[in-house]
């Protein structure tokens, strides 16, 4: 018994006609929803049940097994896969003690055959320390959502690691919020030898940064007619090594850097990969290759680069107490170049490949060129550095990338410098910058982070990211930037220019923004739960599960002590009157009615008021945007959005007007409604684009009355448009037409076909 069917699919290939595979889906049973689903007072002992979806599944599993000569439970090797074979165990009546256990870190035949050689039992250490996360959360989750139904908002949730990855993307936009940003210029030169008859320019930059224009143009003055010269050239060889292969968290990162994947997106894609046996488990935080991976990678390398490009090496696992430490993640075939899959699978694979192969090729061999250049008798310098690859070893095949560069310009590229060769400029210029607030997590940085801090296992990043999106409490999304305008002084042929110029800054894409019901809560927490939102709290407790892993630790004394110290802060917290501080701020004032401006978390989401209950006309309110939070948001955004409904104005004589609705913009026309596609600001959409997309929407509403298909034969016979797509309709009756199947090419034969085969 596996846990998925693709896995079961895959491995039924290798076995033979004695053997069934059959599937889980998954856990079978879970802790009870009937209230808190743990008795506490009888030692924090879990109230499974068996999930209404999984009853006939397992009455299935439980009739094949008694019918089987022997029952092999293959489910993952990590504690989550551990748990479920536990669990079969328990549901089907199978002896803990004697039913064969196998796991294999790659699904290949050869893998199968030597687990199945080398059965084992069940570990309870693995099984307990999964039972200490799942109760504990429980506990963590079932007791602190009363509390913040009660002193916050209804319908709130919390949970253990989830919380502690909110306070990390709340506390980095409290710094952003914070930062002031402070100008600053930047000078940079194009320099030719003055022997040089080709002028090969090369860029160097000055060692001092100036605070203002005046600053900056007074040094270009200096230059006009500056002796500039070669001060020292230094080459110094340098190697650069290969990252090693790949993690669940280096694989979620760089997935996400390389191929613009979400996390749950890599680890879905991964998990499929898998399941076709193409690569080896991919929830580890080992980067150990088998002896095997290494000389088969070696063979590819010296297959494709020759001899010099190779050079195996072995990592080690950094993480301490690693639960997964067995083996990275790496192709199960490193001949494989290719697989048949989805285009997302193919380049996940690839990247995989690549990398793996990558941590076992020779380090590339550069050398570093650093110029020091003097500007007359000005004390400042200028420094030019440059890179040249003289063997390129493993970048031939990959490099890794880093996120959130900052370093501007190109690879410069040096021509031959002495100490006291002359130069002579080509232009010099001071660029006004701006200093950078710490960038917004996003969602590989935010792994990385949690991984840093010792927080989560890689069993729980993916699922911890969508839970913190799913409940609202963080918004994954993209920002256009704004344009801003800066100073370029320059000096060139003797003379001095200055003019402003324009660019975008702040641009964004699927950055980590939390959300103000997201702030408050964080903010309730941290002061009424404090050790629950601590790191090295949080990250000691993930300790504490791998000693329960490594039968350190018995897991209910661990639950104890936890629950002793935990449940006493919850009554307190109950007890104390709500803390209402954070959740409305007051703007100012409406110029028009003299009303005061406020925003703050209204039923449905974050909103703005005009008014207040006191006053004796009823307050006005309007809803926030998605990108716009209550500690930011000015009197004049406010205002803004005031602003609807908007009457954009009249098509045939009927009025056009835009809104907002409870599930989002919308055009009304003609006592009809049309959604406005995201790319539309309601706020500035214009007339011309309203009468479009209601024009478009009539148009695709009478294309659904016409009928795709009729038949002169059999006239009662049609193909039509429906709300959930095309069907085939006939005699009062109405037939689903095949997912793969072109409604526009049927024949009478093929619907006659369709409807019989309905009908049985």
């Amino acid at each position: 018994m596996v846990e998925s069917p693709a896995k079961a699919k895959t491995i039924e290939k290798f076995l033979g006609k004695d053997y069934t595979v059959m599937s889980s889906y998954g856990h079978i049973r879970d802790l009870s929803k009937k209230e808190l689903g743990i008795a506490i007072d009888d030692n924090f002992k879990p109230d499974y049940e068996i999930s209404p979806d999984k009853k006939k599944l397992v009455e299935s599993l439980a009739k094949s097994a008694k019918e089987a000569e022997r029952v092999w439970l293959a489910s993952d090797e990590d504690r989550e896969g551990e748990a479920i074979a536990w669990h079969l165990t328990q549901v089907l009546g199978l002896p803990v003690d004697q039913t064969r256990r196998i796991v294999f870190h790659e699904i290949t035949k050869s893998a199968i055959m030597a687990a199945i050689e080398n059965p084992r039992t069940i570990d309870m250490n693995l099984v307990n320390a999964q039972q200490a996360r799942r109760v504990l959360d429980r506990l963590v989750g079932f007791e602190l959502s009363p509390v913040l139904w009660k002193k916050v908002k209804p319908s709130l949730s919390a949970g253990r690691v989830q919380s502690v990855a909110v306070r990390l993307i709340v506390e980095r936009e409290r710094e952003i919020m914070n930062f002031r940003s402070t100008p600053y210029y930047r000078v940079t030169a194009r320099f030719y030898r003055t022997d040089d008859p080709a002028k090969t320019l090369f860029k160097a930059e000055l060692d001092r940064r100036f605070d203002s224009a005046e600053e900056a143009e007074g040094f270009l003055g200096t230059c006009r007619e500056a002796d500039f010269r070669v001060l020292s050239s230094e080459s110094k060889p340098a190697e650069r090594h290969p990252a090693g292969p790949f993690t669940t968290s280096t694989l979620q990162q760089e997935a996400g850097r390389k191929l613009g994947m979400s996390v749950s997106q890599t680890m879905a894609v991964a998990q499929r990969l898998y399941e076709n046996g193409y690569i080896t488990y991919m929830r580890t935080d080992s980067q150990n290759l088998s002896s095997q991976a290494i000389a088969a990678a070696r063979e590819e390398i010296i297959k494709m680069f020759g001899e010099e490009y190779s050079s195996a090496r072995k990592y080690k696992t950094k993480s301490k107490g690693a639960q997964e430490a067995h083996e990275a993640i790496r192709p199960s075939y490193l001949n494989r170049q290719q697989i048949e899959g989805s285009p997302e699978e193919k380049r996940l694979y690839d990247l995989i490949w690549k990398r793996t192969v990558a941590s076992q090729m020779s380090p590339a061999r550069i050398e570093k060129t650093v110029v020091s250049i003097a500007a007359g008798e000005s004390p400042h310098k200028f420094t030019a550095t440059g890179e040249v690859i003289l063997f390129d070893g493993f970048l031939r095949l990959y490099s890794e990338t880093v996120e959130d560069e900052t370093e501007e310009g190109q690879e410069n590229t040096l021509p031959e410098l002495k100490a006291g060769d002359g130069l002579s400029y080509q232009d010099i210029s001071a660029t006004e910058r701006f200093t950078q607030p710490p960038f917004r997590y996003s969602e590989a940085s935010l792994v990385r982070r949690l991984e840093e801090l010792g927080i989560g296992r890689p069993s729980t990043y993916a699922p911890t990211i969508s839970t913190i999106i799913n409940r609202g409490y963080v918004i994954k999304q993209n920002k256009q930037g704004t344009k801003r305008s800066y100073r370029l002084i320059r000096l060139e042929k003797g003379k001095i220019s200055s003019k402003e110029l324009s660019e975008t800054t702040g641009r964004e894409k699927a950055k980590l923004t939390p959300t103000d019901i997201g702030m408050i809560v964080n903010d309730y927490l941290d002061k009424h739960f404090e050790e629950i939102l601590d790191y090295n709290f949080t990250a000691n407790v993930e300790k504490e599960f791998d000693e329960i892993a490594e039968g350190g630790k018995e897991w209910t004394n661990m639950i104890r002590e936890f629950y002793t110290a935990f449940h006493p802060t919850v009554e307190k917290a109950l007890e104390e009157l709500p803390d209402r501080s954070g959740r409305e701020r007051i703007l100012g004032t409406d110029p028009k009615s003299g009303k005061q401006v406020s925003a703050r978390i209204g039923r449905y989401g974050p909103i703005v008021q005009i008014g207040s209950a006191d006053d004796e006309e009823k307050p006005r309110y309007a809803s926030m945007k998605k990108d716009q939070l209550i500690a930011t948001i000015t009197l004049d955004e406010a205002l803004a959005l005031f602003e609807l409904p908007r009457t954009l104005g009249e098509l045939d004589g009927k009025e056009v007007v835009v809104s907002i609705g409870r599930y989002g913009p919308y055009i009304r026309y003609d006592g009809k409604f049309t959604s406005l596609p995201r790319k539309d600001d309601p706020y500035s959409v214009t007339l011309e684009r309203a009468v479009e997309l209601i024009h478009e929407k009539e148009s695709a509403a009478k294309a659904s009355k016409e009928p795709i298909k009729v038949f002169d034969a059999e006239p009662e016979i049609k193909v039509l448009n429906g709300r959930y797509g095309p069907y085939i309709a006939s005699g009062g009756k109405n037939y689903r037409i095949p997912k793969d199947t072109d409604p526009a090419t049927l024949t009478l034969e093929q619907v006659r076909d369709i409807m019989a085969k309905s009908k049985k």
